[in-house]
């Protein structure tokens, strides 16, 4: 069975009830050792195309991963792209803000870890967190030392999807390709991770209890996402909603999402003008007649 992209795409500006969504799916693998080699198959084609994005070097591509804490964004990120070139790739993780980011608009801190042409950034989190757990906890945004008008201006957060939506088609109209993923989870699944980190001395350290307190403000979230994605999934930098209970078929469906969007591309290796072969061969030959 094929995975089709287009079966996970937010439409721009239709309505998005993420309980009509699925978190759980039928997989597209027959087994764990079917994964593997179709997982081996997707690494494959993403390491070439990623030699031939580097090399046509017309082109970023910039994935962005956001989720409920569990969802799975760590571990997309390291086995979808576990067989990409490092000095090709770099990853951002969006923490709570610095005090110097705090200075600066919403969109600072991410524009200056954009990917340049021929390469690929991920950012864990990202910008869409202050249309997200900034309208979950409106009190963040005292530290953004905002003016009360703007802060509780009922346009605030349109405005903000306005910012969004500029920055993207401006990124697009200079070469840069946006995919952005959210890992839509269950509580359920959720709680059952949380119990296997608990459970799990290895995973201890992914725990903490303050991803207990944010699990009371869940439909508050879904409600965000749910205003989110349709307002800022744009068909040159769409989103789309990845079944995550299943972490595997989730990385499935990632890859191909990410082998799709390279291969719509069009890339090439640089051509080769006559001058340039000539020049070449007379290299050639001449280390060849070196000892």
């Amino acid at each position: 069975m094929k995975i089709d992209p287009k079966d996970f795409k937010v439409l721009p500006q239709k309505s998005v009830d993420l309980k009509k969504y699925p978190t759980r799916i039928k997989p597209f693998y027959k087994s764990k050792e079917g994964y593997k080699l179709i997982l081996d198959e997707h690494i494959h084609e993403l390491r070439r195309l990623q030699n031939v994005l580097y090399a046509d070097n017309r082109y970023a591509l910039l994935l962005i991963f956001q989720a409920m804490d569990a969802a799975g964004k760590d571990g997309a990120i390291k086995h979808v792209m576990s067989g990409v070139n490092p000095q090709g790739c770099q990853v951002t993780s969006f923490k709570v803000p610095s005090l110097e980011e705090l200075q600066h608009d919403f969109l600072w801190r991410s524009n200056r870890v954009l990917p340049r042409r021929g390469m690929i950034g991920i950012f864990n989190r990202s910008y869409y967190e202050e249309v997200l757990i900034t309208r979950v906890h409106p009190q963040l945004l005292k530290a953004q030392q905002l003016s009360k008008k703007l802060v509780y201006s009922k346009e605030m957060w349109k405005d903000r999807f306005c910012s969004i939506r500029n920055l993207e088609e401006h990124l697009y109209s200079n070469g840069t390709r946006i995919i952005k993923f959210f890992l839509h989870l269950s509580k359920e699944e959720q709680r059952l991770r949380f119990l296997n980190r608990i459970d799990d001395p290895a995973k201890n350290w992914k725990f903490s209890p303050a991803d207990i307190q944010e699990r009371k403000y869940w439909k508050d979230y879904m409600k965000a996402y749910e205003e989110c994605l349709p307002a800022t999934s744009l068909e040159h930098a769409p989103w789309f909603i990845v079944p995550a209970d299943d972490k595997e078929n989730a990385h499935l469906i990632i890859s191909e999402i990410i082998m799709d969007t390279l291969k719509n591309l069009k890339l090439a290796f640089p051509k080769v003008d006559a001058k340039r072969r000539k020049e070449l061969l007379q290299i050639r030959q001449a280390l060849i007649s070196q000892d």
